[in-house]
């Protein structure tokens, strides 16, 4: 196909997911956090350190998923490419390969 995103793709079934939805479900679940703590009758010291050990908790998880998607991803024929030319670069001989300067006394 001829699109090419810099969005991480599927892996193992989870649909990759965007920043403006991880920013939206952090939202609703720190929401979640506060509406919870204030019907438990949470001091507000109390309420800011759930609010902030949830996010921290979300953050990571975020920073964890994006960490493994890019982890498994495979190569992109581009990468190939660059490796190759790398190769051809190199002035390390190949396996078998010889090199002389031999020279002609003609």
């Amino acid at each position: 196909m001829g699109q090419s995103s810099i969005l991480p793709e599927q892996v193992d079934g989870l649909s990759g997911m965007s920043l403006p939805k991880f920013i939206v479900g952090m939202l609703f679940a720190l929401a979640i956090v506060v509406a919870w703590s204030y019907l438990d009758g949470a001091s507000l010291g109390t309420t800011l350190f759930r609010a902030i050990a949830c996010a921290i908790v979300i953050q990571l998880g975020y920073f964890l998923l994006v960490f493994v998607m890019i982890a498994r991803n495979t190569p992109t024929s581009a990468d190939k490419i660059r490796d190759a030319e790398r190769k051809l670069s190199s002035t390390e001989a190949a396996d078998g390969e010889k090199f002389s300067a031999r020279r002609s006394l003609h």
